[in-house]
């Protein structure tokens, strides 16, 4: 679900694309769009404070065999909640999960991982090394 949540709804439409179609699917709640509190601790292990609030979007969805699927997505991205919560329901069908994963979830995840790879490498890139600035002088 973090895969899709990360995902922007362009991206998952176009691997559901080739794929078949998903079943059809009723709305139980959404897309509705709101705010949570986003909380820190400063240095990462002290004190929690309220940081600032956040939109986020949230969505779910029932199948018509029974299966429940939901989803919670950084923005205002209706659709990417709503193609979210559709496939968390449709991964719950064992017959269709192998093919979803390899067709939508491992690209997704392979692209996050690539643009991961990307920043940090832009971000080392402006490393400075401290040690030797000691050293020369």
């Amino acid at each position: 679900m973090g895969v899709l949540a990360r995902a922007s709804g362009e991206a998952i439409a176009a691997l559901l694309a080739p794929l078949p179609p998903l079943p059809p699917h009723r709305r139980l709640r959404g897309p509705e769009t709101g705010l949570v509190m986003v909380r820190g601790r400063q240095g990462g292990d002290g004190a929690p404070f309220n940081l600032g609030e956040m939109t986020v979007t949230r969505c779910s969805v029932a199948l018509e065999d029974g299966r429940v699927g939901h989803a919670y997505v950084a923005g205002r991205d209706a659709w990417q909640a709503e193609l979210a919560a559709l496939l968390d329901a449709a991964l719950q069908d064992p017959a269709r999960r192998p093919a979803l994963l390899r067709a939508v979830i491992a690209p997704l995840a392979e692209a996050e991982a690539r643009r991961r790879a990307e920043r940090a490498a832009r971000a080392a890139a402006t490393r400075v090394e401290f040690l030797t600035m000691a050293t020369m002088r």
